[in-house]
């Protein structure tokens, strides 16, 4: 079907144009019921787990332990705070939209793709950013004698897609068992990290004398609890996506709220042991500007041991986890995006496999030539956590304004506090947001930048070709439909 094909329905004759409106969204048709409970709930932890084994650490060297221990709590309030928003909002609107579609219906169609945007930013570049990670830990190991480089990036992507095209449920089983193991992993490292803890190196980082507030715990004063905060992200950046599962799960309504719950429960236990184990082991100085943190922990001084070698592996089953479910996430917000004409129509197309395949080869291109080019992780997962920040202020704006504006709307679950709970949310994540360009300015207007092109584009092309039959756009229509009958 042509691009503009569903402009000129809406001057057919009503059969013909309900009839084009059903073939449209039936080549856009995912998988239903695919997912229960416990494939999303090894989602939201698949999200995460690879920031436990690498990432958080270099907060350490922003604020020291007490720095990234205070900002890892109060990113742990954001993430709560905004999953059980989210957990109402999914229970509202079970769709692969997830956060474009909540922000469509309480902020319009600006605040929608603003919001659907910024997420794009975020799973497309961390997925590119994990591939050069998992490339230095095959290196590393030593694995079929590869180096880093364009043939392991090219591997992950074209491996971990095929398996996406293959179908949800295979992709969500398989994501479950890697995920496992990387659980695992952690737990066992703790237990072996444990067993060498020291109280006194958790603030063994020399204290900056001329910044404000400055001591041992707070070795870069104040303000280094502020520029640790996209570092106490790392242990919750990703769990935000368990709803673009929305529409391939089984009883929606029920299983996201539970799914988030147990999926955020699970990662505050992981951040806690992993944080203390880690730092406590070696020393807070020592694991600060690692990039394997969890290994020089349990390594010390000395050489490699069986255990370092185990979570060595581990950290790569950890990082595979994260990026493929990435992938996953990226591929149903696109689709969503695409299927409500704000991106090319074509793609949202699906296969015979209920899969969008379109929506997971362009953005894993994408993705590819990013990590090939660039070779810079670090400021590419920088570019992601800006985008983050800004979709999870406008997902928390939207649960106060819907709560606000509609108070009657059907809430299958409701979110324990109400407003006071997304404004908490909504905050936090404005201080998260200025917090980026503390960290990376060039990362923080690299972002903007991305973000001024996917703008001017719906400024002067997609918002006039939006396909109103979209589920999200319907939903939003409903509402204006009867707040117009309300009036009357």
């Amino acid at each position: 079907m042509a691009e503009g094909t569903d402009t000129d329905l809406r001057t057919a004759p009503s059969a013909s144009a309900e009839d084009a409106q059903a073939d449209y969204l039936h080549r856009r048709t995912l998988r239903r019921g695919s997912a229960g409970w416990l494939l999303l709930t090894g989602l939201g932890v698949a999200y995460v787990v690879s920031g436990d084994f690498s990432g958080w650490n270099i907060g350490l060297s922003k604020g020291g332990f007490g720095g990234l221990a205070a900002a890892t709590v109060l990113m742990g309030v954001m993430y709560a705070c905004l999953v059980f928003s989210l957990a109402e909002l999914s229970a509202i609107l079970p769709t692969a939209g997830g956060g474009y579609g909540f922000a469509r219906r309480a902020l319009g169609t600006w605040g929608g793709f603003l919001t659907g945007t910024a997420i794009l930013i975020e799973y497309i570049l961390a997925p590119a950013a994990i591939s050069l990670f998992i490339g230095d830990y095959v290196q590393s190991l030593g694995l079929f004698g590869l180096t880093s480089g364009w043939p392991v990036y090219l591997a992950c992507f074209a491996i971990f897609i095929g398996i996406h095209l293959w179908g949800v449920g295979e992709a969500l089983r398989f994501s479950l068992v890697v995920t496992a193991i990387a659980v695992a992993a952690l737990l066992v490292f703790a237990v072996g990290a444990f067993t060498g803890f020291d109280a006194s190196r958790l603030n063994d980082i020399p204290v900056d004398t001329s910044a404000l507030g400055s001591n041992s715990w707070l070795p870069f004063g104040v303000l280094g609890i502020w520029a640790a905060f996209p570092f106490g992200m790392w242990f919750f950046l990703g769990v935000e996506g368990v709803p673009l599962a929305a529409e391939e799960a089984k009883d929606p309504v029920r299983s996201m709220p539970r799914a988030l719950a147990i999926s955020l429960s699970i990662l505050v236990l992981l951040a806690v042991v992993t944080f203390f184990a880690a730092t406590g082991a070696h020393g807070s100085a020592a694991i600060k500007d690692a990039g394997n943190p969890l290994v020089v922990a349990l390594q010390g001084d000395g050489g490699p041991t069986a255990l370092s070698r185990f979570v060595n592996y581990a950290g790569l089953a950890g990082l595979v986890a994260s990026f493929f479910s990435l992938i996953f996430a990226g591929s149903r917000q696109l689709f969503a995006l695409s299927r409500a004409g704000y991106l090319p129509r074509f793609l949202s197309l699906t296969s015979r496999r209920k899969s969008p395949y379109l929506g997971l080869l362009i953005p894993g291109a994408i993705g590819f030539a990013l990590a090939a080019w660039s070779g810079n992780g670090g400021r590419m997962l920088n570019v992601a956590v800006f985008g983050a920040t800004i979709s999870y202020a406008l997902m928390a704006l939207s649960h106060i304004v819907l709560r606000r504006r509609e108070p009657g709307l059907d809430r299958p679950y409701r979110t324990p506090g109400g407003v006071l709970t997304s404004s908490v949310a909504f905050v936090l994540a404005l201080f998260a947001l200025v917090a980026t360009f503390l960290v990376d300015k060039d990362a923080a207007f690299i972002a903007l930048g991305v973000y001024a092109i996917a703008l001017a584009y719906f400024a002067f092309y997609s918002r006039h070709r939006l396909v109103a039959h979209a589920p999200e756009e319907e939903f939003a229509a409903l509402a204006a439909a009867e707040a117009e009958l309300a009036r009357d």
